[in-house]
């Protein structure tokens, strides 16, 4: 993918959930600190990828550009569903087939979730970027990889799949709240 750099965000509880059992991200997992690192960081990415219930909602959303994934939907279209905005089916369109069509050749694609989304991406990942809000508990929520369990939190699914730990860097002692940097142990 020439000189694009996948990399994942994404905030979870104690037991590695980025949602409740709703599916919805509770304000629990919400922190000032992770949500000005987010911004920052969005703000300097070519290009975005979530799923339907994932979103970034920052003030700089609508001059993003974002693919929402679809489980649906027919070969990539260059013809946005709104400003910036572009449906991304990967069943019918191959991802650098996508980058193409968008003529995203280098920089940052950052990978903002669901957990469908953080799965497709693990073997390609660069760079990781682990929020754990360790107060936080989420009992039957949902998991940011499919593999996470109370055996396989999500740090060890990362260094499963080839990523090593390189920083940790605690964002707010107060909530116990850390922000855990992964890199592909190729670029480590």
């Amino acid at each position: 993918m020439g000189g694009v750099s996948i990399e994942g965000y994404a905030i979870v509880s104690r037991n590695g959930m980025l949602a409740g059992a709703d599916g919805l991200m509770p304000d629990s997992l919400k922190f000032p600190e992770d949500q000005q690192f987010l911004d920052e960081e969005m703000d300097r990415a070519a290009l975005l990828i979530h799923g339907r219930k994932s979103h970034e909602a920052q003030d700089n959303s609508h001059a993003r550009k974002r693919l929402l994934l679809t489980r649906g939907g027919g070969s990539f279209s260059t013809t946005p569903i709104e400003p910036n905005i572009w449906l991304w089916s990967p069943q019918a369109t191959a991802f650098p087939d996508v980058l193409k069509k968008l003529e995203i050749t280098s920089g940052v694609v950052a990978i903002l979730g669901g957990t469908a989304a953080y799965d497709m991406f693990l073997p390609f990942y660069a760079k990781f970027h682990l929020v754990l809000a360790s107060g936080v508990d989420l009992p039957g929520g949902v998991p940011v990889f499919s593999a996470v369990s109370k055996s396989q939190p999500p740090a060890t699914v990362l260094q499963e799949a080839g990523l090593k730990l390189a920083d940790q860097t605690a964002l707010n002692a107060d909530d116990d709240l850390w922000r855990l940097t992964f890199l592909r142990e190729s670029n480590a």
